[in-house]
């Protein structure tokens, strides 16, 4: 509805509950989900509602509120809580708020619409996705996100279809299956994005599988659901027809001989932006699969599109400009990070810029009409190159980030110096409040370092170590060849090795303003940021607490103890001109995939409950979740495995399984501690995915009967040693 339109249905709304307290029957009310292009625009002119997932047209992550302020946030407590539901998985959605009604998105793309006031139910929406799609995602079972537009609320579930609800019932308005081939590792985790009238989705898969996928963008008809383009990312494979003729300037830069095996990668799986003035969508890339390009060919080419920065011409999805940020990436540093639109001061003039802080470790500031580099500087520790070339806009590499020829440990890791977590960005301090991840990892080219593990699903051929002071490098010689010593590692730098660090970045300036070590210190556990006018900065943490900071010089104003480990970034809205924050919180996301939770973490204390928590001033205290209880290790089965098959077991578990499992609290069970029960049903689960709806699903397409008997040994193997340990631990005291 144009402007006009929805300032009279907004008083119609005042009038009608006018109306209704004298007992006089009045018109409809609004249409739920009324949003479109005028209102969008319009955004700061009604700034209780919170439209995108980062708020506006920007994606700033930026709030006008300031009823909730610097001066009176000693006040701010729980006003009501609501409940995800099973399976309790990692929870990285930011809800959308319209008209007091709030919109989000859980595990497996499940959708929910709330009464934002109270958090009483108004609708709930089971995708059905389809199990097997549970495996595909690298990271945990997640969603990050719906889009909300004239009425409807679309989500993508995980298993790549595209769904369109009716915004006041939850019921399908239509649903497209985005996946152009379902027999390969393809998922759906990030938030659609509505571009003039197309909804544009892209999808995940680079990491997965022997080859990885072939990353696509698609876009559909709004209200139609008619299917209108797809851009292709990489080029098919040699002498296959190019989908769009942009993949000529890609297949210059792949090697001609490569086998008809390699997918390629490139996937968009975050991070998408859209400019209406300009009429084009962003989405920033995966990284190349494999890692090791050396198996795709000799040549050092660039491997477009992976890695980069796309704008494409909304209406045609032909290309407008790219940005390659890491040419011939073979470190993971996907650029699909969260980006943000602002006009900031470039050389002396204000310039229209796309903002991104790039998982490899730079920040960058792109023209957004040409793709020009306007300025690229490091936001936190980076070792794999010694900076931008600006002439060319191409990374100077150093010999530190060569790992072919011997293992080298590489700042940022594969995690990224900032991934999917939102950044905020405040046009009142003209600050960027970044959730930084300073960690390195030892990459090891696993296929030629004399090791026993040659593959790592999610890996291919190469291991990403994330090194912290327990690691020893004779522990992991047997697996993964020689590595280089923890003290060879800790001589780099002053600063411990694992950190994670929340900080204010001047982007005209690129420099740090202020920052904050977080008490989490691990590998991506800390949350997203909310700014907002009240001079205010949140962020969630592992640790299980909401942090407030003054956004102008980072002082520490309030922190709640919540229970609950918070990834997702915070989010503010009004009702009734009272002011609210909300947070999606969850344990899960990348952070299953580099093992338990801190001891610090309340993810180690309470139990996993996935729940939106709100907060207001003159609040309670968070309700905690219960405590958890950890399992004891019941006496394990007899083992009658080999050594041989035991030692077998062990490999097929590090090279497809511990992408999800982990011994020691997590998202996922520990699978020492299974009951007689689960033992029994162990080939079943593994092979036939007899609880596919937990989100384990079947693996029979890819390991034997007797890889699961090895694994099976393995497990039981470990179960005695740590039963044996208990054992004695009792017998001492």
């Amino acid at each position: 509805m144009g402007t006009s339109n929805w300032k009279a249905a907004l008083t119609a709304v005042v009038a009608s509950g006018l109306l209704v307290a004298q007992g006089i029957s009045a018109g409809p009310a609004p249409k739920a989900g009324a949003l479109d292009l005028a209102r969008l625009r319009a955004a700061s002119g009604e700034p209780g509602n919170w439209y995108t997932g980062g708020r506006d047209k920007d994606g700033t992550y930026f709030s006008p509120l300031k009823t909730i302020n610097a001066g009176n946030i000693g006040r701010l407590g729980f006003a009501w809580q609501y409940d995800l539901g099973a399976p309790r998985r990692g929870q990285e959605a930011t809800p959308i708020v319209i008209d007091g009604v709030m919109y989000t998105s859980g595990t497996w793309g499940y959708v929910y619409a709330l009464d934002a006031k109270s958090g009483r139910e108004l609708w709930r929406y089971d995708p059905k996705a389809a199990y097997q799609a549970a495996r595909n995602p690298c990271c945990d079972l997640v969603n990050r996100g719906v889009a909300v537009w004239k009425g409807r609320v679309y989500v993508a579930s995980v298993d790549g279809r595209l769904h369109a609800l009716d915004a006041a019932t939850g019921r399908v308005a239509w649903i497209k299956d985005t996946i152009v081939d379902h027999k390969e590792p393809y998922s759906s985790t990030g938030a659609p994005i509505i571009a003039g009238r197309l909804v544009v989705i892209g999808n995940s898969g680079s990491d997965m599988g022997k080859n990885g996928v072939r990353g696509y963008v698609s876009a559909y008809d709004a209200e139609t659901g008619a299917f209108r383009w797809r851009f292709y990312t990489v080029p098919p494979a040699p002498g296959k027809r190019f989908e769009n003729p942009e993949l000529k300037l890609a297949d210059n830069t792949w090697d001609a001989g490569r086998g008809p095996d390699i997918r390629g990668g490139g996937t968009a799986w975050d991070g998408f932006a859209y400019d209406p003035d300009l009429d084009l969508v962003y989405f920033g890339t995966a990284n190349a699969a494999p890692y090791d390009l050396r198996e795709v060919g000799p040549s050092r080419f660039d491997a477009l599109f992976t890695a980069s920065i796309v704008a494409l011409h909304a209406g045609t999805g032909r290309l407008a400009w790219h940005y390659q940020t890491t040419p011939h990436d073979q470190w993971d540093f996907d650029a699909v990070q969260k980006m943000v639109l602002a006009d900031v001061p470039v050389g002396g003039r204000s310039r229209h810029v796309l903002m991104q802080a790039s998982k490899n470790g730079y920040y960058y500031l792109l023209d957004r009409a040409s793709g020009e580099l306007l300025s690229a500087a490091n936001y936190t520790y980076v070792n794999w190159a010694s900076g931008i070339d600006m002439k060319t806009g191409r990374p100077i590499r150093t010999l530190q980030g060569d790992w072919s020829v011997t293992p080298k440990n590489v700042y940022p890791s594969w995690a990224g110096g900032h991934t999917w977590m939102p950044m905020s960005y405040s046009p009142d301090t003209r600050l960027t409040y970044i959730p930084v991840i300073d960690v390195p990892n030892v990459w090891v080219d696993m296929a030629h370092n004399g090791g026993t593990v040659k593959y790592l699903d999610g890996f291919f051929t190469l291991n990403g170590i994330m090194p912290d002071e327990t690691y020893v490098a004779a522990d992991l010689k047997e697996l993964y060849g020689p590595l280089p010593e923890l003290s060879t590692l800790q001589a780099e730098r002053k600063e411990k090795l694992v950190r994670e660090l929340i900080r204010a970045w001047d982007p005209a300036a690129q420099k740090v303003v202020w920052e904050h070590e977080t008490s989490s210190g691990m590998r991506g556990y800390d949350g997203g940021i909310l700014s907002t006018a009240g001079n205010l900065v949140f962020q969630g943490r592992g640790s299980g607490e909401l942090w407030v900071y003054a956004a102008d010089t980072g002082a520490v104003l309030k922190v709640i103890p919540t229970g609950t480990h918070i990834m997702a970034a915070p989010m503010t809205y009004t009702v009734d001109g009272e002011q609210y924050v909300a947070v999606q919180a969850g344990y899960g996301g990348a952070a299953i995939t580099v093992g338990p939770a801190p001891e610090s973490s309340a993810a180690s204390r309470y139990e996993n409950v996935n729940r939106i928590i709100v907060f207001k001033l003159d609040g309670g205290l968070v309700p905690a979740p219960p405590a958890l209880v950890v399992p004891a290790f019941e006496k394990p089965p007899v083992q009658t495995a080999s050594e041989a098959h035991i030692r077998a077991g062990e490999i097929k578990w590090i090279q497809e399984c511990v992408r999800c499992h982990t011994f020691g609290t997590s998202v996922t069970p520990d699978l020492r501690k299974l009951n007689p029960g689960l033992q029994a049903m162990f080939k079943d689960i593994v092979l036939h995915g007899a609880v596919a709806p937990t989100g384990m699903e079947r693996f029979d397409d890819i390991l034997s009967e007797q890889d699961v008997d090895d694994i099976h040994a393995y497990l039981i193997d470990e179960a005695w040693k740590g039963w044996r340990e208990q054992e004695a631990a009792a017998a001492r005291k």
